[in-house]
This record gives C-alpha cells, sequence and structure tokens, in this order.
C-alpha cells in the first residue's frame, strides 16, 4: 500500500510539472470574492482570497497586477496563495472593470500611473483593506507583484514600508526615480526574479539596481533567471504576439517555489 501511495504521488508531482505553476491546483475550500471600494471619489474592485477551511488570524499577501489589469490572473495567484494558508487581496490599479484590450492600451494604463506617488496611494489603501479583514494578523503582511506590479512592490519598498513578510517581484520593472534614495531606507526584505534575457528591461537599468543594492548592503536577493525574457511566469504569454514576451516553465517553477520558502521563513 505504502508503495502504491509512493507512486501515485510521484505521478501526479510529474502531473503538476507540467502544467505552469499558476495551473496547479487549489483546494475546494479556497474561495475568492469580489470586495469594491472608492479612492478619491473612483470606484475600484479589488479580489479577495481565502480558504474557508482554517480558523483564526493568519498572514495576508497583497497582489498587484500586471499592466493587463485585475484579470484572471492574478486571482487565481491569490487563490495560491491563500491555498498556502494566507489571505491574499488583489488590489484595483486601474479602476472597476477596467482591462486592457492590448500592449498599447496597457502602455497607456500604466504609465497614467507610473508616478510611484499615484501608484503608492493605491497601495495603501489596498494594505488597508487586507489589514481590516478580520482574519489578516497585522503584523505578517507581505506583497507580490508582477510585471507593472513587480515595480510597485519595489517602490513599496523603496518608500520604506515595513512589512515582515517582504515583497517578491516576478519579471517586474527595475528603473525606479527612487532608487537612489529609497534604497538608503529600505527596511522591507525584497525577493526579486528577473529574467535574464527580458528586452523590456534595459540591460544598464539591471546593471544600475544591482549595483545601487549591493552598495548599500539593501535586504535585497536578486535571481537572474537565465534563457528567461519578460512574462516567464504568465502561461501564454507568447501569444500576445509581443517579441521578447513568453512562458519559461523552468523560471516560472523556480520563481514560486522561492516565494514559498520566503515568504515561509520571514512570517515565522
Amino acid at each position: 500500500m505504502k508503495q502504491l501511495i509512493s507512486i501515485l504521488t510521484l505521478v501526479f508531482a510529474i502531473q503538476c510539472a507540467s502544467v505552469p505553476t499558476a495551473q496547479l491546483p487549489v483546494k475546494s475550500t479556497v474561495t475568492g470574492t469580489a470586495v469594491e471600494y472608492k479612492l478619491d471619489g473612483k470606484t475600484y474592485e479589488g479580489f479577495l482570497a481565502t480558504d474557508s477551511s482554517l480558523t483564526g488570524k493568519r498572514p495576508g499577501i497583497l497582489v498587484i497586477h500586471e499592466w493587463w489589469g485585475l484579470n484572471d490572473y492574478p486571482k487565481q495567484r491569490a487563490k495560491q496563495l491563500a491555498d498556502l494558508g494566507y489571505v491574499a487581496f488583489v488590489m484595483d490599479v486601474y479602476g472597476k472593470g477596467i482591462l486592457a484590450k492590448d500592449h498599447v492600451e496597457a502602455g497607456k494604463l500604466s504609465s497614467a500611473n507610473g508616478d510611484s506617488k499615484i501608484l503608492l496611494k493605491k497601495i495603501y489603501k489596498a494594505l488597508d483593506i487586507l489589514k481590516s479583514n478580520p482574519n489578516v494578523d497585522v503584523s505578517k503582511i507581505g506583497a507580490i507583484g508582477y510585471c507593472f506590479g513587480g515595480g510597485g512592490v519595489i517602490e513599496l519598498a523603496l518608500d520604506g514600508a515595513d512589512l515582515k513578510g517582504g515583497v517578491v517581484s516576478f519579471h517586474g520593472f527595475l528603473a525606479s526615480k527612487n532608487l537612489a534614495s529609497g534604497v538608503k531606507k529600505m527596511k522591507t526584505k525584497v525577493l526579486v526574479h528577473h529574467g535574464a534575457d527580458d528586452p523590456f528591461v534595459p540591460k544598464t537599468s539591471v546593471e544600475t539596481f544591482v549595483k545601487t543594492i549591493t552598495d548599500a548592503k539593501a535586504p535585497v536577493s536578486f535571481v537572474s533567471h537565465p534563457g528567461a525574457v519578460h512574462g516567464f511566469t504568465r502561461p501564454g504569454a507568447e501569444d500576445r504576439g509581443l517579441p521578447g514576451l513568453a512562458y519559461n516553465k523552468k523560471a516560472d517553477y523556480e520563481s514560486f517555489e522561492s516565494m514559498k520558502d520566503f515568504f515561509a521563513a520571514n512570517f515565522k
């Protein structure tokens, strides 16, 4: 019987490894609900994911979506975080129902939120919403972000936010105007997963980022994935028809497992 269980476990692991991490199954007790909120008179709609089988307070993790907007991808990532035992909230950067139809529109929407003051105001509002959930331990908060959102969590760390769980950036933008000044007041641990062949992030930006955090001895871990381009965690990224945008299985799994270990260690 033990041998049969071991074989079935191995088969399941192989099957799981054959799909992108975003498609890995989550428990049936994990659910997500829309959360409408307002900021400066504008309506936004975030997404909260929890596991109903758990009781008591637990760490909360904020999720910041890609430049495409709050679509199904960040919602699934939030559910996966809930499956890991966290309460996850996906913030809405653009406004209720606003999704980019193509990369041109995505560029315009993300650029409109490119000013760190504008974005940070929205991030702190979302953090307040996450902390207000009765199941969240407000002393244990973390954040993750993808692409545009990856740059967002880095901005949060550069702003001096003190999050016990730290923040994780996946193929995020690195050329923050606040890098030189913000790195000196950085308190939050940061884990950056970057595609080594990402054409959307100039090599000079990468070099400046790495040198700045190294010289400042900032609490930042920078992981560069060989052969990976932009959007390496995103299934079907190449279907967008943009050169330099593609899924990479190895980088996807390595970054996903790294994130899990990062939060598990920080939330102890």
